[in-house]
C-alpha cells in the first residue's frame, strides 16, 4: 500500500512538473514572439526634452500602427517590396485611469501634418517637412510617427504597437472570424471580395481586404475606409468578450500566438507580462464605453485629396483626451463625418465643460439588430 501511495505522489509530482515545464515553454515562446523597437526608444530618448508630459497618472495613450509594408514572404503577395513601409492605418487609443472607458481615434494617412527632422533607417537626418501624416512612418518609422502625433495633439504617447498584413490576418483566423454586418452585397475585384449582404464572418483574408479596400467600396474616401474600420474593430471587440476568449486558456492560445508574433512594440510591452498588464485592464470595459471615432477632419483648401483638422473641434478632442475627461460619440446622420455635434461649443481649454459629442460608434452597436 505505502509502494502504491509513494508511486500516486511520484506520478502527481511529475504531472506538475511536466505541465510547469509545458507552461514555462508555452510562456517563454510567447514571449519570445514580441519584437521590441529598440530603435524607437533610443530614438524618442533622444528628443525627450521636446515630448509632451503625461497629466493624468494611470490614463494610457498607446498609438497603433497598422504597416502597409510588402517586405517577407507573407506579405509580399499584396504588391511589390519596393523597400519602403507607410502607415497604412494609425489609431490613438486613449485608456481612461479608472479603466472604465477607452476612445479610438483613427488618424487620416492623408491628413497635412508638419512631420519634423527624423532619423532615417540608414542613419541619415530627414528635414522637417509639412506633408502627409504617412510620410512620417515612412521616412522614419514608428518613433517619426510617434513624434508627429504628439506634435499635432501635445499628447504623451505612453507605448506604441505596430502591426502588419500577415499580423493582422493571423489575428483573425485565430478567433475563428468576426462577424460583421453588410447593408449591401461586395463584388471588389481589387480586394478579392465577394460577399452576401447580411451577417458575414470574415476570415483574415476576407478581413484585411475589407479594412483596406478604399476605392470600390463606400464612397472611396479615406473617412469611409476609417469608418468601416472601426466598425470591425467594434466587432472584433464583442467577438473577443461574448466568446470569453480571455478567460479561456484553450481559446487564448491561439490568439495570444498570432498576436505576440505579429506585433512590435515599445520595450516596455514587448513581453508577455507588459500585453497582460494591459489586458488585464481593459478586459472588463463594457462595449458601450470602447468609442470609435476619426479626428474631425475636412478637405485640405489646397488639394481636396488631402486632409485638414477642423479646429476647434480638434483641440477639443484633443484636450480632453490629455486631461483624461469623457469624450462622447453618437452615429447623428446627416452630419459630417468628423465634425463635433455639440451647439454649445464649450472651451477646448476647460475640460469640465459638457462633454463634446463626435460623430462615432462603440463596440456595443449591432448594424444587423
Amino acid at each position: 500500500m505505502r509502494r502504491w501511495a509513494r508511486r500516486g505522489a511520484l506520478g502527481v509530482g511529475l504531472l506538475v512538473l511536466v505541465a510547469g515545464g509545458v507552461g514555462w515553454a508555452v510562456y517563454a515562446k510567447l514571449d519570445s514572439n514580441i519584437t521590441p523597437d529598440e530603435a524607437a526608444a533610443a530614438e524618442l530618448a533622444r528628443y525627450e526634452k521636446e515630448r509632451p508630459t503625461s497629466l493624468v497618472r494611470g490614463a494610457q495613450n498607446i498609438l497603433v500602427i497598422g504597416s502597409d509594408t510588402r517586405a517577407g514572404s507573407k506579405n509580399r503577395r499584396y504588391g511589390r517590396d519596393s523597400g519602403t513601409e507607410r502607415s497604412d492605418t494609425t489609431i490613438l487609443l486613449h485608456l481612461s485611469a479608472n479603466r472604465r472607458s477607452a476612445t479610438a481615434v483613427s488618424l487620416p494617412r492623408d491628413l497635412m501634418v508638419d512631420v519634423p527632422g527624423c532619423r532615417r533607417p540608414d542613419g541619415t537626418r530627414s528635414d522637417p517637412m509639412f506633408a502627409m501624416f504617412n510620410y512620417a512612418f515612412q521616412v522614419g518609422g514608428s518613433a517619426c510617427t510617434i513624434r508627429t502625433v504628439e506634435r499635432l495633439t501635445n499628447i504623451r504617447m505612453d507605448h506604441h504597437v505596430v502591426i502588419d498584413f500577415h499580423g493582422f490576418k493571423k489575428m483573425v483566423d485565430a478567433l475563428d472570424g468576426v462577424e460583421i454586418c453588410l447593408r449591401k452585397p461586395i463584388a471588389d475585384k481589387a480586394a478579392k471580395l465577394r460577399l452576401p449582404a447580411g451577417k458575414v464572418t470574415l476570415n483574415g483574408e476576407q478581413a484585411l481586404g475589407y479594412v483596406r479596400a478604399r476605392k470600390s467600396l463606400g464612397n472611396g474616401s479615406d473617412t469611409d475606409r476609417m469608418e468601416r474600420q472601426q466598425r470591425f474593430l467594434a466587432a472584433l471587440v464583442h467577438k473577443v468578450q461574448s466568446n470569453d476568449v480571455l478567460l479561456n486558456p484553450v481559446r487564448l492560445y491561439p490568439v495570444l500566438d498570432a498576436a505576440t508574433s505579429s506585433l512590435t512594440t515599445d520595450p516596455a510591452l514587448a513581453s508577455l507580462r507588459g500585453l497582460y498588464e494591459l489586458a488585464r485592464g481593459v478586459r472588463d470595459i463594457p462595449t458601450e464605453r470602447v468609442q470609435f471615432l476619426t479626428v474631425p477632419r475636412e478637405s485640405y483648401i489646397y488639394n481636396s485629396n488631402r486632409d485638414q483638422l477642423v479646429e476647434p473641434e480638434a483641440e477639443r478632442l484633443f484636450e480632453r483626451l490629455r486631461t483624461d475627461t469623457p469624450v462622447e460619440v453618437s452615429d447623428s446622420s446627416g452630419m459630417h463625418p468628423g465634425s463635433s455635434h455639440n451647439s454649445s461649443r464649450p472651451s477646448p481649454s476647460d475640460p469640465t465643460s459638457p462633454a463634446p459629442t463626435f460623430r462615432g460608434s462603440t463596440a456595443a452597436e449591432k448594424p444587423c439588430g
